[in-house]
Parts: structure tokens; C-alpha cells; sequence
């Protein structure tokens, strides 16, 4: 498959996730109707909660992130998410109004941050089909289900940075580029 080929399925991979996403899911899934009674879904008390929902475990709330869970936790991510998009990590880039098809160099363990109470990000590396380089910012929110992703940004094209970091009040928040 050549570079003009894998950018294209990668596309096409993004656009039937933003297009299809929504209605698979409800038609996987029509023991979710769109209004719930909330009391049922969700149980008031953690007995209750534990009896219905026994497969979330109250350890996995209470579990500490280290350097090494944030790491594996962006690497399964993105392993997963190639496995699912022919080898490839696929993602937009705004700037280039083009998506990119991207093959994992490293994720950081050096540059792990916590961004502010239960979100943290690492830099990872990436290499594009026609060899240019990325670091992709992988924002990661704890939630009770362990770390889930709720951004991906590219921080660096080519080694030229798109944003930098500025704290405030123990804050830390992005800031375009001049």
C-alpha cells in the first residue's frame, strides 16, 4: 500500500468513526434507550452500585498514577488503536487540513505531566509515511474505569513546535505559538 493510499484509509477510518460512531452504537446497543431512568441505570447507594456493576471495582478509582500507568496506558491506546487502522495511528492535523497515518517511535517516560487534579499528558514520538517526524501530546482524564484518553495534540511538527506551556497558579495550560 503506498503513502497516498494508507493517508487516504486513515481518512476514510475518520470520517466513518464521526459518521457511524453514534448510530452503531445504538443499534448495538438498544438495551440503552436515549432516556433513562437514572435511578435504575445507577443506583444510589455503592451495595447497589456493586450488586449491578461488579466489573468496576473500587480499586480501579482509587489507583495511583505513576509515570509507568500513564506510560502503558497511552501505549495500549495507540496499540490498539493501529491494530484497528492497518498498522497505522491515525489522527487530523488542523493545521494541514490532512489526516496523517503515523507509526509509534516512543512514548516518553521523561516528559509525564500532570496537567491538574485527575489529568495528566505525555509526549510521545511518531514518524509519518513520508518520514517526518511528530510529537503528539496524549491527554489523559482518571475516571473510575482507569485512564482514558480526552485529547490528542500535536505539540511538535519536525521538531518546530505549535504550543508551549505556561503555569498559572499551579495550572498548567497551553498557549498557541507565535
Amino acid at each position: 500500500m503506498n503513502s497516498k493510499t494508507r493517508v487516504l484509509a486513515c481518512m476514510l477510518a475518520i470520517v466513518g468513526v464521526l459518521m457511524f460512531g453514534a448510530a452503531a452504537f445504538a443499534q448495538e446497543h438498544p438495551e440503552h434507550p436515549a432516556k433513562k431512568d437514572e435511578k435504575k441505570e445507577h443506583p444510589a447507594t455503592q451495595d447497589a452500585a456493586k450488586k449491578e456493576h461488579p466489573e468496576h471495582p473500587e480499586a480501579a478509582a482509587a489507583a495511583v498514577v505513576t509515570k509507568e500507568t500513564l506510560a502503558e496506558a497511552i501505549t495500549g491506546y495507540i496499540n490498539k488503536d493501529t491494530a484497528l487502522k492497518g498498522g497505522y495511528f491515525c489522527c487530523y492535523d488542523g493545521n494541514a487540513n490532512a489526516p496523517l497515518a503515523l507509526k509509534l517511535d516512543k512514548v516518553h517516560q521523561d516528559k509525564l505531566a500532570t496537567v491538574s487534579e485527575g489529568l495528566y499528558f505525555a509526549c510521545s514520538d511518531f514518524k509519518a509515511t513520508d518520514g517526518k517526524t511528530y510529537d503528539l501530546d496524549f491527554f489523559m482524564k482518571s475516571t473510575p474505569m482507569g485512564l482514558q484518553v480526552s485529547e490528542v495534540a500535536i505539540h511538535k511538527e519536525a521538531g518546530k513546535p505549535r504550543y508551549g506551556w505556561v503555569e498559572n497558579d499551579g495550572v498548567w495550560s497551553k498557549q498557541p505559538m507565535q
